[in-house]
């Protein structure tokens, strides 16, 4: 669980993380948090062009640092936007 000085609110972490089709993603969080989403709407810019193609999606993983899943050639998403997915009322300030 990341909490920064002063900070009132704290940073979901992803603890769990995989593929389940297409651009669908299994997420479980710090606090039990979990479900599927789908991030095809969110792969826009060039770092995540290479996550359009199925196969190169697939290769998700859980960053021990980050708390977030990341990509082989860089490509992360906050855990904020993935927790606000799960739990629209979810204001991260």
């Amino acid at each position: 669980m990341m909490v920064f000085p002063g900070a009132t609110k704290v940073i979901p972490n992803v603890i769990e993380a995989r593929h389940v089709k297409d651009y669908r993603v299994w997420l479980r969080f710090h606090d039990g948090t979990e479900g599927e989403i789908d991030l095809k709407d969110a792969l826009w810019g060039e770092v995540f062009e290479p996550l359009k193609h199925p196969s190169f999606f697939q290769k998700l993983r859980v960053d021990p640092e980050l708390h977030t899943i990341v990509w082989p050639n860089g490509a992360d998403l906050a855990p904020e936007f993935l927790y606000q997915q799960l739990r629209p009322k979810y204001d991260s300030f």
